[in-house]
């Protein structure tokens, strides 16, 4: 089979995607190649391996080596419109890479209100000592964005569908208004992958995703990345290079493994995650079920529009319970486990409050019903879904218990 990755199908490509020949020679996975050291024949060569900065020119560790230039490889086949790919030992690393790379001292920062929890930590903390400015943004305010630009503001980071709450925002829309300001759309398109939003192509300059989560697949590896087109990828690598990111080669070797059966994966959690969001929206226990892929959902419209995939991961708020409530239920689950990060095999949960991460918008929403804050987050593993309703009804039961 072709080993490029070129083939027209999302699966097809991530079968071939980074298998190429001088990576991999006569086997079907590129080796682990644990290495620090790169020798050369001679001085002559010495000299001749720093004048170029790419991967597959060996230099020395900290530039990779054939398992991770596979994987980057792998991961810029599979987002149109990328030059390239930078990898970071978290995902949280791969947002702090990106940022850095994008603002400098007296900059402005736009950051999506219902963005990822560290990602509002590292704009009102690392990127503040540096001497950034971070402004809060309603995601959903398309008519009041332009007006939030300062001569200071460089770059915007968006999420779609947001951390926690799921909502989706008009990204094509917000790129827009961001480059004719001047500014650098990032986003972490974790949720979705580039399989479900190509996010480059939708305008974003820097699409950046957690690897630990669908790409890994199986609750054993932290990593990111970010992908961007030739003038931002030059940039990402010089920043990351500068801070000496690097990413593990056996860590490298499970993400390209996981990377093969991504887009299987990802199916059957959606299919499951919408039938569990579906039944949910049955219970009289429940307010609002928080899944953009449900028809009727908050933000279902743009995400029918501009995504082609979605994923497991969903939330749904309970109708007038308090914290005792939402712990009531989560501790009761028996399928789910109680863990932070999602995208692997398994089923999680999460009791949630968003009120407590939000500046910029209130939550409750306008709206709603005040009493309608508490909330559960769910990940939708590859377990059967008769069997995780039936331990959501368990836990509804020993909710309501005295």
């Amino acid at each position: 089979m072709s080993a490029d990755g070129n083939g027209s199908g999302a699966n097809t490509r991530l079968v071939g995607a980074g298998r190429r020949a001088e990576w991999t020679g006569p086997v079907v996975n590129p080796p682990v190649w644990r290495a620090s050291t790169h020798l050369y024949p001679d001085t002559a060569a010495l000299a001749e391996g720093g004048k170029g900065n790419a991967d597959g020119r060996f230099f020395y560790g900290r530039r990779g080596a054939p398992t991770q230039w596979a994987l980057a490889d792998a991961l810029t086949t599979i987002e149109p419109g990328a030059a390239g790919t930078v990898l970071y030992p978290s995902g949280v690393a791969a947002i702090a890479g990106a940022l850095m790379a994008v603002v400098k001292p007296g900059d402005e920062l736009l950051v999506t209100d219902n963005a990822y929890e560290p990602s509002r930590i590292m704009a009102n903390g690392l990127l503040h000592r540096f001497g950034v400015t971070a402004k809060f943004f309603d995601p959903l305010d398309v008519e009041g964005f332009a007006g939030l630009f300062s001569k200071n503001t460089k770059a915007v980071l968006l999420e779609s569908p947001g951390s926690l709450t799921m909502e989706v925002c008009e990204v094509p829309a917000l790129a827009t208004i961001a480059r004719e300001h001047g500014a650098v759309s990032l986003i972490d398109n974790t949720w979705a992958s580039p399989l479900g939003f190509p996010a480059l192509e939708h305008g974003c300059d820097i699409a950046i995703t957690s690897l630990t989560k669908h790409v890994g697949g199986h609750s054993d590896l932290m990593m990111g990345a970010a992908s961007a087109g030739e003038r931002w990828y030059r940039r990402l690598r010089q920043t990351a290079q500068a801070l000496g990111q690097v990413v593990s080669p056996d860590d490298a070797a499970l993400a390209l493994r996981g990377l093969r059966t991504m887009g299987v994966r990802l199916e059957k959690s959606t299919a499951t995650a919408l039938a569990l969001a579906e039944w949910l929206a049955t219970r009289p226990e429940v307010a609002h079920v928080l899944c953009p892929m449900l028809p009727g959902a908050p933000g279902h419209d743009l995400w029918q529009r501009d995504f082609s995939g979605g994923c497991g991961l969903f939330s749904f708020v309970l109708k007038g319970r308090d914290a005792a409530a939402s712990a009531r239920f989560v501790d009761a689950l028996e399928l789910f486990g109680i863990g932070f990060s999602w995208g692997g095999y398994e089923s999680l949960a999460l009791p949630i409050d968003p009120a407590a991460i939000r500046s910029a918008t209130s939550w409750p929403p306008a709206g709603w019903n005040e009493g309608d804050r508490w909330g559960v987050r769910l990940s939708i593993g590859l377990e059967d879904p008769e069997d995780l309703i039936a331990d959501l009804e368990r836990g509804f039961a020993a909710m309501e218990a005295p």
